[in-house]
């Protein structure tokens, strides 16, 4: 019996924490939301991505949409967005709403006809009328009101919203990747049901991770573990010519791998009008058009014993290491392209670190097995010439 009172306690404390639990995360969504100014509206959706809330009314005789598009954890630096676009889920076409802190306090919200990528979120008209417009800021969050004469639309609409930095009163570009590419979606207004854009968004973003596999296992793996192959390989000589082999194998596949990741990248620019990563493009094509004059050297590779043979292989050697860093530098630039778990850029790192380390302990290890024959080589013509030869070979019959 006086076990009871702590069981019970222990039971209230786990039901308490329990419902705190769920009371956090319930509070999280849309529908446990009150507005200060208490305004009510028939439906709301929470946004998949950017911390973005949509809450509306939607009058069918009149056709008009009164909406509150909330942005949480955002600055006074930042500016929002939230948008309809009339003819594709995609930002170029969208008539956004646009919303941000001036430099006085004040909040500054206008309409924007989004008329391409690189755009400057221009004031303007929309294509459909705007009424009852204004927006508030307070506790890291903005809302946006409005009005929406939707007449001439369909009730199923292709919704856009974005974020991204205000400087001198004027709202910047946004970012190019994670989540600020996924902000769109559609919205059925008469069932008050929104989703995410799965079709192309999600076809797009597999082809993105299909160029980063392909392009960190062949230009970024398996292009440094030929060149440890060729370099490291060799020097034991059980494995001549066998080192050779290995090393175009290694290379060809590599080459193979990233030239099959370098094509879905060009797809995907073409795909994405308007996007551009220039730097990480233009040392994709860089790297392309290396590695292919590097396997058309292997074409017209002089023999061993040709007068030419040793500026290719400087010519071989500096553009292969070349290959190597260029690749490295794209593949981590890549990664702050696709923002993917840190986990995946860091498993990246641990083995090109370990792949630095095998060559650093290798590279030892070859110095040490050359010095030593060459001391051995150094022995044996020293003894040749004791044995009745001089250092060209010639008999002496020991009078030196």
């Amino acid at each position: 019996m006086k076990q009871l009172p702590m069981r019970f306690g222990g039971v209230l404390l786990s039901f308490t924490i329990m419902t705190t639990m769920f009371s956090s995360t319930f509070g999280k969504t849309c529908s446990n939301y009150a507005f200060a100014s208490n305004k009510i509206f028939s439906s709301c959706n929470d946004l998949p991505v950017l911390n973005s809330y949509l809450h509306y009314t939607y009058n069918q005789s009149s056709r008009t949409l009164k909406i509150a598009y909330r942005h949480t954890n955002v600055g006074s630096s930042h500016w929002v967005a939230w948008a309809i676009n009339p003819t594709s889920q995609r930002m170029a076409g969208s008539q956004a709403i646009v919303a941000f802190q001036q430099s006085s306090g004040k909040m500054k919200v206008y309409t924007s006809p989004v008329t391409g990528m690189t755009t400057q979120l221009v004031e303007g008209d929309l294509s459909f009328p705007v009424t009852d417009l204004f927006a508030t800021h307070s506790n890291n969050e903005i809302i946006i009101f409005a009005s929406l004469d939707l007449k001439n639309m369909s009730t199923k609409l292709n919704q856009v919203w974005q974020d991204g930095h205000v400087s001198n009163d004027a709202p910047m570009g946004h970012s190019t990747s994670g989540d600020n590419i996924k902000s769109m979606g559609t919205l059925n207004v008469l069932k008050g049901q929104s989703g995410s854009a799965q079709g192309s968004g999600s076809t797009k973003t597999t082809k993105r991770n299909i160029h980063g596999i392909l392009n960190a296992v062949g230009w970024g793996i398996m292009m440094p573990l030929g060149a440890i192959m060729a370099r490291y390989v060799r020097v034991f000589e059980s494995l001549d010519p066998a080192w050779f082999y290995l090393h175009v194998t290694c290379q060809t596949s590599a080459y193979i791998i990233g030239v099959a990741g370098w094509a879905t990248g060009i797809r995907l620019g073409s795909q994405s009008p308007g996007i551009q990563f220039t730097t990480h493009r233009i040392i994709g094509i860089i790297l392309f058009c290396v590695a292919t004059l590097q396997v058309v050297a292997l074409l017209v590779r002089p023999r061993k014993d040709h007068k030419y043979r040793i500026y290719w292989n400087i010519y071989h050697h500096s553009l292969g290491y070349g290959i190597i860093v260029l690749a490295i530098i794209n593949i981590f630039k890549g990664f702050d392209i696709l923002h993917p778990e840190k986990k995946w850029k860091r498993s990246y790192g641990g083995i090109i670190i370990v792949l630095a380390i095998v060559a650093v302990v290798l590279e030892a290890y070859t110095w040490f097995v050359v010095l030593k024959r060459k001391k051995a080589s150094k022995s044996e013509k020293m003894s040749n010439g004791s044995n009745g030869h001089n250092v060209y070979g010639v008999a002496t019959n020991g009078r030196g």
